[in-house]
């Protein structure tokens, strides 16, 4: 009977997978109402989150040596206007492979390692799309970022000097280095930030807003 019960619930579980969507998608948000007039001419400044078994996964910026991978309810990644979504292909990892995956890629974005130009969110939904689909994300999505790589003054002044950034208190970092349980309810009163902060901060999401970030495994 228990042999019985225990392939039964094997094969529940196979079923189960099997229909779960596999779908990759690549979500696409503006991080300015210019996007509008700028998408005519084949660029656009945007923020880009990887969507797999229900959850979109993103790259941001903080002052520490530890993940910078979160996740976020599908189209709702806060402090960005939702754009549009992109089919990539499909996954063949299980809910538990993949898991495991993006805590291993977790190790390789580290929050302090994000450049606008080199290391952006777009870069990290690439090499994610690379990685499950073998191919990555359309070219216009990153596009500004390569033109930038030849010529900065082609980016606004305010994003010349900052990056993507998420708040501090999303990431509770010990002395140590070491990473502490992650907090969504933090606020930080504006007038605690200079001029200075409040650039580095200007395209941060709100405070109040529900981010995970993933934790990393040993590599």
């Amino acid at each position: 009977m228990g042999r019985e019960s225990s392939s039964s619930d094997s094969s529940s579980s196979e079923r189960d997978y099997c229909n779960m969507d596999t779908q990759v998608i690549l979500n696409v948000y503006d991080l300015t109402p210019i996007n509008s007039y700028s998408i005519w001419f084949g660029f656009g400044i945007f923020h880009s989150g990887i969507q797999v078994y229900g959850m979109e996964y993103g790259f941001g910026a903080h002052d520490f040596p530890i993940s910078g991978v979160f996740e976020v309810e599908p189209k709702s990644c806060p402090g960005f206007t939702y754009r549009c979504s992109i089919p990539l292909g499909h996954v063949t990892k299980s809910p538990s492979e993949f898991r495991e995956f993006i805590e291993t890629v977790a190790s390789e974005y580290h929050g302090d390692t994000y450049h606008l130009i080199s290391k952006n969110c777009n870069h990290f939904t690439d090499d994610i799309s690379q990685r499950l689909t073998g191919k990555g994300i359309p070219g216009w999505v990153n596009r500004l970022a390569k033109l930038g790589a030849l010529c900065s003054c082609l980016l606004p002044e305010s994003l010349q000097v900052t990056a993507v950034k998420q708040l501090p208190e999303y990431h509770n970092c010990d002395e140590d280095g070491t990473d502490s349980e992650s907090s969504s309810n933090a606020q930080v009163p504006l007038e605690s930030f200079d001029d200075t902060e409040q650039d580095k901060h200007l395209l941060s999401p709100p405070a109040s807003s529900e981010v995970a970030f993933i934790k990393e495994v040993a590599r």
